[in-house]
């Protein structure tokens, strides 16, 4: 439906008349979101699997990694409970298509990829080892959670913390065009998640505060508007 609008000059233009249903996403998505969101889903991917595992490799070979962090963090208490709230970063993966246009996921997909070379930059530059000791929780299921966990994961790739920018990004863009309800829920979600990342003993208090400010970067980098 479209309004017409007046000027003072006489000369007229057709405005679309606003409404709810004009700035939301279809539900649900439709074939172009998803063919949208996998193609630049199969780009991040290619640059996350080329940059962090040879990144991670990499940091291993120093004799003389950097400690990012202060002696005090050390006494954060492991809570393997945490690694819900951890692990629920790959839940948000799947998000994107039903919160954002077709037209909107390029640009969070151009995040993810610069979250990810940037940070690949920065391990390279600034390689870090963990200064938690690693533990393995007796009790099923964390035991075998925390094995694989920490069997595919070293303890380098620090800072910033990658699974906290691809966590803000995502959540952060949904949650620029969500309902307020969702969108305070969007903001917890990426809360827990990154202190998650602590608790589990996987980051320092730097790694997740550094991951914040690159994510506040490409924001304005490119930047997610309204459709």
């Amino acid at each position: 439906m479209k309004n017409m609008v007046v000027r003072d000059d006489g000369s007229a233009e057709l405005v679309a008349a606003l409404g709810e249903s004009a700035s939301k996403t279809p539900f649900p998505p439709d074939v172009r979101q998803f063919r949208t969101y996998l193609s630049w889903a199969w780009w991040v991917g290619l640059a996350f699997f080329s940059v962090y595992p040879t990144t991670n490799w990499l940091a291993s070979l120093r004799s003389s990694p950097f400690h990012v962090y202060v002696p005090a963090e050390l006494e954060i208490p492991f809570v393997p409970q945490f690694v819900w709230g951890y692990l629920s970063m790959y839940v948000l993966f799947v998000m994107p298509p039903f919160f954002l246009h077709a037209a909107q996921l390029p640009v969070l997909g151009k995040q993810l990829i610069a979250g990810t070379l940037v940070s690949g930059l920065l391990f390279l530059l600034l390689p870090a080892e963990l200064g938690f000791v690693r533990t393995v929780p007796a009790d099923p299921p964390y035991a075998g959670i925390y094995a694989a966990m920490f069997g595919v994961d070293r303890p380098y790739n620090l800072i910033p913390s990658l699974h906290v920018v691809f966590s803000a990004a995502i959540a952060l863009a949904c949650a620029d065009v969500a309902r307020p309800a969702a969108r305070a829920g969007l903001r917890c979600w990426l809360a827990l998640i990154a202190v998650s990342t602590i608790f589990v003993h996987q980051h320092h208090v730097l790694d997740v505060t550094a991951a914040f400010v690159l994510v506040f970067l490409l924001r304005r980098r490119y930047e997610v508007t309204h459709a």
